[in-house]
């Protein structure tokens, strides 16, 4: 009994070994990655002391004089700062209100197609926007909605809908509006790829069993698809939560102008401004590891509200 109890972690270290032996090229791919991570990610982690230095480039880390919170202190006194991070917190919220049910949406009618071929061409045309960097898509917007050359408000005209064009992306309501449509049409392809595949795991015999006691598609959906999907859509949502602070410096300034500042003044923006641009790193990092902080603690507070609804949560 002992030698077979001293022989089961070796017989299971061989396997492992063997198994590791057999497929060492999927493991050598996945070290790509993961040093991706550590460098890029981990390997910053000592740069946020910036945040509390008095930080120069040409004096380096130990030429420069700490300053404790003196760096956060100047960031909540500044009024720019309170405009950024109101205007973030709205169109962050304003996105994932908006923009959080559509590709669960688009999932389930996907899902539902039956001809594989338009299914297939269907999902190729909804996610590729996913792949298209902000500036060409914000310049092929710009031309399709311009108040008076753009094949928009030109169709819209000549069908008799409006008399003058409508300033989409040229005036701070509009524009609003106009943004948050785009972050969600370039999104929901991508996101539903997700949904897409929580479906396809799904027990077929819920399906018949639904069948048999007569329920109809929508039934189906309400009852077996969405509940059997419910552990994917708190675990994104609680992803998106985590970023609420954040916000895409490429997308605001690709869609930016005077006229809409009063809305694009974001958190991007501003670090990018008072930090990046001004040579000043301690403010810039500062409301980085503010945004960061804020980001952890909601996504720490939504999943353990997601446990007490009897979810899995994510940590």
């Amino acid at each position: 009994m002992q030698n077979k109890a001293v022989s089961r972690p070796d017989l299971r270290a061989r396997k492992a070994w063997v198994y590791v032996k057999n497929n060492w090229q999927l493991y050598a791919l996945l070290m790509i990655p993961i040093a991706f991570v550590i460098i890029f990610k981990y390997a910053a982690y000592p740069g946020m002391r910036i945040a509390f230095m008095n930080y120069k480039p040409a004096k380096g880390y130990h030429g420069s004089p700490w300053v404790g919170m003196e760096t956060f202190q100047k960031v909540f006194k500044d009024k720019s700062f309170h405009t950024a991070l109101k205007n973030s917190l709205i169109f962050n919220f304003l996105d994932l209100i908006v923009g959080f049910p559509v590709p669960v949406i688009l999932a389930l009618l996907l899902n539902e197609l039956r001809f594989e071929r338009y299914k297939k061409v269907s999902q190729t045309i909804l996610y590729l926007p996913h792949f298209l960097s902000w500036p060409i898509i914000a310049s092929v917007m710009l031309t399709l909605f311009k108040p008076e050359t753009g094949l928009v408000n030109v169709a819209l005209m000549n069908a008799g809908i409006i008399e003058t064009g409508i300033p989409f992306l040229t005036e701070k309501w509009h524009w609003a509006v106009s943004y948050l449509l785009i972050g969600v049409w370039q999104n929901m392809g991508w996101g539903s790829i997700i949904y897409l595949a929580a479906i396809t795991g799904i027990d077929a015999e819920l399906y018949e069993a639904a069948t048999i006691d007569g329920a109809g598609r929508w039934r189906k959906i309400w009852n077996v698809t969405l509940p059997c999907i419910r552990g994917t859509m708190v675990t994104l949502l609680i992803m998106n939560l985590g970023r609420v602070m954040g916000s895409n410096f490429e997308r605001l300034d690709a869609f930016g102008n005077v006229q809409v500042k009063d809305f694009q003044y974001q958190l991007a923006i501003y670090i990018y401004e008072k930090g990046l641009a001004g040579g000043n790193f301690s403010r810039a990092t500062a409301v980085g590891l503010f945004q960061s902080l804020v980001g952890l603690l909601l996504v720490l507070a939504s999943d353990k509200v997601a446990k007490k609804l009897g979810e899995d949560g994510l940590l």
